[in-house]
């Protein structure tokens, strides 16, 4: 663990199952609360504002998953202070003091939008550092919590794919109640706020068939589901996702006025309602993904 953090020792968590695991795996990578003293010392905002862009308690919304035999694994940094849903060097130069490595990603649309594997924002464009940081820190935080998450969660991937021949990995995460649906503009579907949104890369990251099991689970339960628009998946789902191979990667994006105050950041009266909903849609995934293990052993 990198000096000065030991707040982040251990950078996640996991979550097993006590009997039979499933094929289907659980990752949360924005939920992570743990905010490092060094970090707010060297923020100009205040906690409560770098909360913006934490998905707050989805990783407890997605817990009933582990009774149904998924491995849930859940980061407890902030996104904040660094995004595992990135390349591992998606960085913005104007951010650091020093010559960044040459193999770092500096161009790509998310580091434009200050929202790289070390993010310059958080919500409404709020800067989030007072002072340059060095690029020492920047490969620090990448060494001690970006590669030690993705190494577990390959762990998990592989361990169910080698177990069952076929998995699904579904990657937990939240969004602003601002987020509007993907109907034409103008019309009056645009203007409905989606509940939930599926993102599978347009069909390249995870089988149509599969998502069709979720969307109709949440919609028996009464949720808007809308599909890819605005989120199609990140770096996650696109990265570990691979129909072609029996590996499945299916993004998640919960609307958070369903489940807490976005003000106070508490969550409300149907945050027990929404889990026990996501944890029938776990338990039907898995049921579903059995049909994709018998393909794969053909």
């Amino acid at each position: 663990m990198m000096a000065g953090d030991p707040e982040l020792d251990p950078p996640f968590d996991i979550l097993l199952p006590t009997g039979a695991v499933s094929n289907v795996v659980l990752s949360s990578p924005h939920s992570g609360d743990v905010y490092p003293r060094s970090f707010l010392a060297s923020a100009r905002l205040d906690a409560q504002a770098l909360r913006r862009s934490e998905d707050a308690y989805v990783d407890r919304l997605f817990q009933g998953g582990v009774l149904h035999g998924a491995p849930l694994l859940r980061a407890r940094f902030p996104r904040a202070f660094l995004d595992v849903n990135r390349e591992p060097y998606e960085l913005d130069p104007r951010m650091f003091d020093g010559r960044l490595p040459s193999f770092a990603n500096t161009r790509s649309p998310r580091v434009a939008g200050g929202l790289g594997t070390i993010a310059r924002v958080v919500g409404e464009s709020q800067e989030i550092y007072a002072r340059r940081l060095t690029v020492e820190e920047a490969i620090g935080r990448i060494d001690a919590l970006y590669k030690p998450y993705h190494a577990q969660l390959r762990r998990l991937i592989e361990e169910a794919q080698h177990h069952f021949g076929a998995m699904l990995l579904i990657d937990c995460h939240s969004m602003p109640s601002s987020v509007v649906s993907s109907g034409p503009v103008g019309t009056h579907e645009n203007r409905l706020r989606a509940d939930v949104v599926l993102g599978d890369r347009y069909g390249t990251s995870c089988d149509r068939t599969v998502v069709d099991v979720a969307e109709a689970a949440l919609r028996g339960f009464g949720y808007h589901v809308d599909r890819n628009r605005p989120y199609a998946g990140g770096f996650i789902t696109e990265h570990y996702g691979h129909p072609a191979t029996h590996r499945h990667a299916l993004q998640i994006e919960i609307n958070r006025h369903l489940y807490m105050d976005e003000r106070s950041l508490r969550p409300n009266a149907h945050f027990p309602v929404l889990a026990d909903h996501l944890a029938e849609m776990v338990a039907q995934l898995t049921s579903a993904m059995r049909g994709e293990q018998r393909m794969a052993a053909e």
